[in-house]
């Protein structure tokens, strides 16, 4: 199809190339235009711009780029953030870890939060919008990630600090109420890392060694210097690694141990209470 067309026929050529869903966002991304558009005027012809940037998304989404990364946005947590192909794209899965923040850290004056791996920032600059004075640093080892995440934190509205570093390595003597993380935690050889969206996705904010536990090991073993004594440690991780993880913690000196499930009802995230230094 050559001929500009109307909304519903280029929607119509877009369903023969991608899914619905995916259709209907790109254009509405295109129109820069509510969902009721799309229903309401159907009829409406695009443009000649307008219908050139269509075809050129449909086939990039065709050929499997990720649509958060054609549209730059993702929502999280009834925000919309910006992401680039620097960050991951935010999941449903990880608003867990903010409902159990909230559930353990809601009514602590000015909590002293640290998100590791922030990537495009929507755990930190969730956690500071919805915690009352929450004092939250945001952690990467990627600069091109950072910059992401402090121009969401810009746009929001959300006081937060950000540290470039190697995990703990930038952090000092640093002490935190509570240290979330959604680190990479898929195993290296995993199939999956060459399927779907994660062909796009940055393989460092995915893989994490053999058996994908390579970060979570390290986070756990480096958290207790940075934790004051009743902080928590909620880490996100893969579907079989619940048991693994709660192991890991409880070598690490943590007690009140408990993984939580996420919507499909899988253990998502796991986390545990620093008693202080033993």
């Amino acid at each position: 199809m050559s001929e500009q067309p109307d909304i519903a026929g280029a929607l119509g050529w877009a369903r023969q190339q991608i899914d619905q869903l995916d259709a209907r966002v790109l254009l509405r991304h295109v129109l820069q235009c509510p969902p009721s558009r799309l229903v309401a005027w159907p009829e409406q012809k695009l443009d000649a711009e307008a219908w050139r940037v269509f075809r050129d998304l449909v086939e990039r989404r065709r050929a499997g780029e990720p649509v958060a990364y054609l549209t730059g946005e993702r929502e999280f947590y009834g925000r919309h953030f910006m992401v680039t192909p620097a960050v991951l794209i935010p999941r449903p899965d990880t608003e867990l870890l903010v409902e159990l923040a909230l559930a353990h850290f809601s009514s602590v004056p000015r909590a002293r939060v640290l998100d590791m791996g922030t990537g495009s920032g929507a755990l930190a600059v969730t956690l500071a919008l919805e915690l009352d004075a929450a004092d939250v640093t945001a952690l990467d080892r990627s600069r091109e990630a950072l910059w992401v995440a402090m121009a969401n934190a810009a746009r929001l509205g959300a006081s937060v600090s950000f540290v470039q570093s190697d995990w703990f390595a930038g952090l000092g003597e640093e002490r935190f109420q509570l240290i979330v993380a959604n680190p990479p935690y898929i195993a290296a050889a995993d199939p999956h890392l060459e399927q779907g969206d994660l062909r796009f996705e940055p393989r460092t904010a995915l893989a994490a060694g053999s058996a994908g536990l390579d970060d979570l090991v390290e986070i756990v073993a480096g958290a207790p210097a940075h934790l004051e004594p009743e902080g928590w440690l909620l880490l996100e991780h893969g579907y079989d690694q619940a048991a693994s993880v709660r192991g890991l913690l409880a070598d690490g000196g943590f007690a009140s141990i408990t993984s939580w499930k996420d919507l499909a009802g899988i253990e998502r995230v796991s986390g545990g209470r620093y008693l202080g230094r033993r």
